[in-house]
C-alpha cells in the first residue's frame, strides 16, 4: 500500500492537522516579519492573526511562541506579543557579530571544503545570478525566489565549516539581519550591484584565499548596514527605548 500523504494523515489525525496548520502559520508570520509587512514594534493581536492566516488560536499561539524563541517576536506579561524592535544601535551590534561569527565559518570552510562543496557554490551562484533582484521591473519589490537563492548561496559558502552549532548561529543572525536588509534593498535598488559582490566572494573562496574572502564577506555585510544607517529612516530609531515592550 502506498504511503499516506500528509494531507490524508491530517484528516484522520487531528494532532497532525494541528501541527500542519501551526507550521503554516509560523512560516507565513515569520515571512511577514522578515519582509517588513509586519513592522517592528507592531502588536500581534490574536484576532488579527487568526483572520490574517485563517487559523485557530492554538496554531497562532504555537507560531508566536516559536518566533519568540528566535527573538523575532517579544512577549510582555499581560499585554501579549509584539514584533521585535529594530534600531541603529542594534544593527551596528548585529553587523559586528555577524562578521565575527561568519569569519570563523568561512575560514573553516575554505580549509576543509572539498570538490562537491566548490561545485555547490558555483551552482548556487549561477542560479542566483540569473534571477531578478526585484519582482518588479520598475521599483523594488520583494522577490521570494531571489531571497531563497541568496540564502542558498551564502549557506553554501560556509557549509563545509564542520560545525552544526556554528551554522545554526549564522542562520539566526541572518534571520535578524534580513529585516534590516529589506530596508536597504528598498533604498539602494537598483543602484547596488550585488551580483558583482557575490561573484567576487565566490572567486576568492574558490581560490582558497581566506583573507580576501573574509574581507569581501565582511564588506558585503557592512555595505548593507551602511545603506540603512545613511538613509536616516524614520522607522529606525538610534537605539532601543528601554521602556519599549517590543524590545526582547
Amino acid at each position: 500500500m502506498a504511503e499516506q500523504t500528509q494531507l490524508e494523515r491530517s484528516k484522520e489525525d487531528p494532532k497532525v492537522a494541528s501541527t500542519t496548520v501551526a507550521s503554516s502559520v509560523y512560516d507565513q508570520l515569520r515571512l511577514d516579519i522578515l519582509t517588513g509587512d509586519l513592522q517592528p514594534g507592531e502588536k500581534l493581536r490574536s484576532e488579527f492573526l487568526r483572520g490574517r492566516y485563517k487559523a485557530g488560536i492554538s496554531p497562532v499561539r504555537e507560531a508566536l511562541n516559536r518566533l519568540a524563541t528566535e527573538r523575532l517576536v517579544c512577549r510582555e506579561d499581560q499585554r501579549g506579543f509584539h514584533v521585535a524592535a529594530v534600531s541603529k544601535a542594534g544593527l551596528i551590534e548585529l553587523t559586528k557579530t555577524r562578521c565575527w561569527i561568519e569569519e570563523r565559518a568561512l575560514r573553516e570552510s575554505i580549509e576543509h571544503g572539498d570538490d562537491a562543496w566548490e561545485e555547490q557554490i558555483v551552482l548556487t551562484f549561477h542560479r542566483l545570478s540569473r534571477t531578478p533582484r526585484s519582482a518588479d521591473d520598475q521599483t523594488y519589490a520583494f522577490n521570494a525566489k531571489w531571497e531563497g537563492l541568496h540564502r542558498d548561496f551564502h549557506n553554501a559558502v560556509i557549509a563545509a565549516c564542520g560545525s552544526h552549532w556554528l551554522l545554526s548561529f549564522c542562520e539566526q543572525l541572518v534571520d535578524q539581519a534580513d529585516r534590516y536588509r529589506q530596508l536597504a534593498a528598498a533604498v539602494s535598488y537598483p543602484k547596488r550591484n550585488e551580483r558583482d559582490e557575490h561573484q567576487d566572494l565566490m572567486e576568492a573562496v574558490l581560490a582558497r584565499d581566506a583573507d580576501r574572502a573574509v574581507a569581501l564577506q565582511c564588506a558585503h555585510i557592512h555595505k548593507t548596514a551602511d545603506i540603512v544607517l545613511n538613509a536616516n529612516l524614520n522607522n529606525l530609531p538610534d537605539d532601543f527605548d528601554p521602556a519599549d515592550p517590543s524590545r526582547c
